[in-house]
């Protein structure tokens, strides 16, 4: 059986103030959380129906009740308990939050004669709400609601009114309970990170205690004390994750990390051999590398339904790391790069609920693994990550890699999976690449790669006619994933991938741009 044993750098940092965001289905939920710990405030994401003694015992300078789809009035709707309305810790409601606060202190809330999605103007309609300190009287906010509040609680304040005329900011218990409609977190609201600096400073009384360079030495304290004299196992796949755990552990523990880089096959083009230099060259990380590529391109033969493609990689991974752990022999802990978001989004499974999201790049640990599991950046952001790589000297190849996924290119290359079909894809992707970077691009796209897609189509090359597979082009711009808009290339530089990956690449004869945002579709294809 696995024993999760995540790493608590906050219990370490006494003078560290937390923001607790209660999370109630809102898809902004962990861009709160983000937005709040740039600010150098600590935040941290619980479930709607955490207990109050579970919220108190984290002793919260401030709590934020995120927004969510449901309606406070329908049965069985996220509730609240009248126990944290006392006033005693400061409470912020936004969209759902707000609604919520209101019924829940015998306000009424209905659906309103139109709903407001997107920019609306908000107009302040009194003083002394210190959320509005330094805005103007009129601003542009982001709304995303039908319901309303139709008649304000007993001892609460409109602060503020939407374009049709409904509460856009309530105020009550002098101060200490403050409700928003609009969602101060999302860039579209003018001044929204100055609300969120109101409501953390001025209100809650925090100070900019989240400072990451002290977190690093504390982490890294706190790995050599878990770990003991044990050896640990980090199975590393060259993105920003599992590199920056292992720079952080070996920072703690020396020579006893003890690195597995698996070759799946599924890499991109000369992927295994770049990545390696840099572990060993620069990083000075002890890697053993294993081939296994035969292994799994056997076992994904004739596979081409993505779900049966994911589950063979994942199993397969785990049965090659686990027989070269077992190789290498004495690890009792297992690294992973583990981070807040995974943590968020595998845990909430309703009250008393704990479940840790193994890292992808694993691909879900069996209960037959007999290790203890390390994961010093769980209570991390991406971004948090990249910027303790920075000040761990991991180098920018590492930290500005654009996100590949746990399946490598078999979420890339549509259809049955062969090794011809996979060395097309790699080439096609390296020449998109090596344009992006040339143009000087790839470090302001989230992501870029190519799709190779199981459709043939009718071509003309030298007066010959082919008939072969077409690749897809696709770059997204995102913060973290979540959501994402598809990247205007230049049209010169599209011209030139297209003409290089049919010119240069057998197999190929069109190449098509896909200009889908998310939603509605994924970034992957697969």
């Amino acid at each position: 059986m696995t024993e999760v044993l995540g790493l608590q750098a906050l219990s370490m940092m006494k003078n560290t103030d937390n923001i607790l965001v209660l999370d109630f289905g809102s898809q902004y939920t962990q861009l709160i959380a983000r937005r709040v710990r740039e600010q150098k405030v600590h935040s941290e994401v619980l479930p709607w129906d955490a207990t109050p003694e579970e919220i108190r015992a984290r002793r919260p300078k401030g709590i934020i009740l995120s927004g969510g789809p449901a309606s406070v009035t329908a049965a069985g709707a996220p509730t609240l308990s009248p126990s944290l309305l006392d006033g005693e810790i400061p409470l912020l409601g936004i969209c759902y939050g707000m609604q919520l606060l209101a019924h829940t202190l015998g306000g009424k809330v209905g659906k309103g004669p139109r709903a407001e999605y997107g920019a609306s103007t908000v107009r302040v309609v009194a003083s002394g709400n210190p959320l509005f300190k330094g805005l103007p009287p009129t601003f542009q906010a982001w709304m995303s609601h039908w319901d309303e509040v139709s008649q304000v609680p007993p001892g609460f304040e409109v602060q503020a009114e939407s374009e049709s005329g409904a509460p856009a900011a309530l105020m009550g218990r002098g101060g200490r309970i403050l409700a928003l409609q609009f969602h101060p977190e999302v860039i579209h609201t003018e001044g929204g990170t100055e609300v969120l600096r109101n409501f953390l400073f001025d209100v809650c009384g925090c100070e900019e205690s989240w400072d990451l360079s002290s977190w690093i030495d504390q982490m890294t304290a706190e790995i050599s004390a878990q770990a003991g004299e044990g050896r640990v196992v980090c199975g590393l796949s060259g993105g920003v994750d599992s590199t920056v755990a292992a720079v952080l552990t070996s920072r703690a523990i020396g020579d006893r990390l003890e690195c597995i880089f698996v070759n799946n096959g599924l890499l991109r083009k000369d992927e295994a051999s770049s990545v390696l230099d840099l572990y060993r060259e620069k990083l000075k990380l002890k890697v053993h590398y294993v081939d296994a590529s035969e292994t799994f391109l056997s076992r994904l033969a004739g596979v081409s339904d993505p779900e049966r493609k994911r589950k063979i990689i994942g199993e397969t991974f785990i049965r090659v790391f686990e027989a070269k752990a077992s190789e290498i022999g004495g690890a009792r802990w297992l690294l992973q790069g583990t981070l807040y978001p995974d943590v968020i989004e595998s845990g909430f499974k309703g009250r008393g609920a704990s479940v840790i999201k193994t890292h992808h790049n694993v691909g879900g640990l069996p209960e037959d693994i007999e290790f203890q599991l390390l994961e010093p950046l769980r209570d991390l952001f991406k971004d948090e990550v990249r910027a303790i790589g920075a000040l761990l000297d991991v180098p920018p190849e590492i930290l500005g890699r654009h996100p590949f996924p746990g399946p490598g290119l078999a979420v890339r290359c549509l259809g049955e999976i062969t090794k011809e079909r996979l060395d097309v894809l790699r080439e096609a992707d390296a020449v998109f690449l090596d344009e992006i970077r040339r143009a000087g691009f790839y470090d302001d796209i989230w992501q870029a790669f190519a799709v190779l897609l199981p459709v043939r189509t009718v071509g003309v090359m030298g007066d010959v006619r082919t008939y072969a597979e077409a690749v897809v082009l696709r770059a997204v711009d995102s913060q973290d994933g979540m959501t994402a808009d598809w990247v205007r290339l230049p049209g010169d530089l599209l011209d030139r991938v297209s003409r290089r990956i049919c010119n240069e690449v057998k197999g190929v004869n069109r190449v098509v741009l896909d200009v889908t945002s998310k939603p509605p579709a994924t970034i992957e294809w697969e």
